[in-house]
């Protein structure tokens, strides 16, 4: 900030002084170095870490976007019922994947039972995987010329 003489605000035409760069300033650096707190009814107050207020305020704008949010415990454990509607699989398609042992499980009893952090290992690495398939798809379309044409497009192959 220093060297600045007078900054106009923008579209307002006002002149901020040095002082006044100065002073906001420092307050943007106190701003930034303050811990964020969580103040209870009783009036109560908790600091937050860094990361824990990053992470409530990315899950209040997706709230607020209408996303649908889940928080797990990685070590909780879920039947194959719970494991395939997270995937957004059948359960049979589930228990297929297991038994070619493309997710692993453990045994509680007769019944099949999946970490969390397993399953959501397996649906990072299939989501991966499936993009990687669909931006080489795209560039073999892009190298043929296809890419962005329509269906009704005459001269398809050209």
């Amino acid at each position: 900030m220093e060297g600045t003489e007078n900054l106009a605000a923008e579209g307002e035409g006002i002149s901020i002084s040095e002082q006044d760069q100065r002073d906001i300033h420092d307050l943007y650096s106190k701003l930034r170095a303050a811990q964020a707190k969580l103040v209870g009814p009783d009036g109560k107050i908790q600091l937050l870490p860094g990361n824990l207020y990053s992470f409530l305020c990315q899950l209040l704008a997706d709230l607020k976007d209408g996303k649908s949010v889940t928080i797990l415990q990685s070590e909780v454990t879920l039947t194959t019922v719970e494991a395939a509607k997270l995937l957004g699989v059948s359960r049979q398609f589930l228990i297929q994947e297991i038994d070619r042992k493309n997710i692993t499980h453990h045994m509680v009893g007769t019944h099949r039972r999946l970490y969390a952090r397993d399953v959501l290992a397996y649906k990072s690495n299939r989501d991966a995987g499936r993009k990687a398939l669909l931006d080489d798809l795209a560039k073999a379309e892009f190298e043929e010329g296809l890419y962005g044409r329509g269906v009704n497009d005459p001269n398809p192959g050209q």
